[in-house]
């Protein structure tokens, strides 16, 4: 029975581990910026079928001018001598088919391109663009992927470079919410008084050199925004942004922690009852055999 409930709780601890997984994965034919934390393990997956093929890893560093790193890989194995790509990182592997990078730096930023040839000579090419982000991330009004601000961190919402010589009107459409959007009005790169509600009572919201600065990501930041800049003669531009706010590592990290300490007290005292009424069971047996 103790065995059982040792198996019991290591299957429980392996599945949470595996939900607070902080690991991220990124595809090698996908079409969107992979974009990797610095310090993070990341999953850079080639081809299912690349294990049957001859494989070379080029890497266009951002704003590398100089020849470009590669990575010959055979068998599921980084081939020896044939790999400037990864000399000397002995935190990166090949696994499955992906290249695991058990901790990033932000020299992995840039350009990726895949080539894969067959038995016959045939090749065929992917290629990725990763981005690398420290604890403070930065994202652009006029990108089209999806701004993931990380939740408690710092976050650098750029508007357009001339926004500083135009009057702006920020309007935040929140997600899941049907009541009034809050807007915010700046002018000369400050935020207007009694025209912002959209960052009233928010001290750690700032603007400087034309960027919203938010230091510290809260939950009811994600949704759509819209900025619209008006010129002296009345003429309008606008872009919009979407962000979508996540958990940090290290608040996952604590709510998993506690639910594996609730199991392993649940566990312990389940197993305390268990010996204590084997012990009774066993008490009263004797008793009755003495009879």
């Amino acid at each position: 029975m103790f065995r059982v409930m040792l198996l019991m709780f290591g299957l429980m601890l392996l599945m949470f581990q595996m939900i607070s997984c902080e690991d991220q994965m990124c595809r090698f034919n996908q079409t969107e910026i992979c974009y990797a934390v610095l310090g993070h393990k990341l999953s850079l997956q080639m081809d299912p079928e690349s294990q049957r093929y001859d494989a070379t890893l080029k890497h266009h560093k951002t704003g590398n001018k100089t020849v470009d790193p590669t990575c010959k890989i055979k068998n599921d194995k980084i081939k020896e001598n044939t790999c400037d790509l990864y000399k000397s990182r002995s935190d990166v592997m090949i696994s499955n088919g992906a290249v695991i990078i058990n901790h990033v730096i932000r020299e992995d930023s840039g350009r990726y391109t895949i080539v894969l040839t067959d038995s016959t000579g045939s090749e065929t090419s992917a290629e990725l663009q990763m981005n690398v982000k420290g604890e403070d991330q930065m994202c652009r009004f006029n990108q089209t992927e999806i701004c993931y601000a990380v939740l408690g961190h710092k976050l650098s919402l750029q508007m357009d470079p001339e926004s500083q010589h135009y009057d702006a009107y920020i309007q935040h459409l929140k997600t899941g919410d049907r009541t009034v959007d809050p807007t915010c009005k700046i002018k000369n790169d400050k935020i207007k008084e009694n025209t912002c509600d959209l960052y009233k009572s928010r001290s750690d919201v700032m603007i400087i050199n034309g960027t919203v600065i938010i230091n510290n990501v809260i939950r009811e930041d994600s949704g759509r925004y819209t900025i619209v800049l008006t010129d002296s003669t009345g003429s309008e531009t606008s872009a919009e942004l979407q962000m979508n706010v996540k958990d940090s590592g290290s608040v996952v990290f604590v709510i998993v922690w506690s639910l594996q300490m609730m199991i392993l007290l649940l566990l312990l005292g389940g197993f305390h009852i268990y010996i204590r009424n084997t012990h009774t069971s066993g008490g009263k047996l004797e008793e009755d055999t003495a009879l």
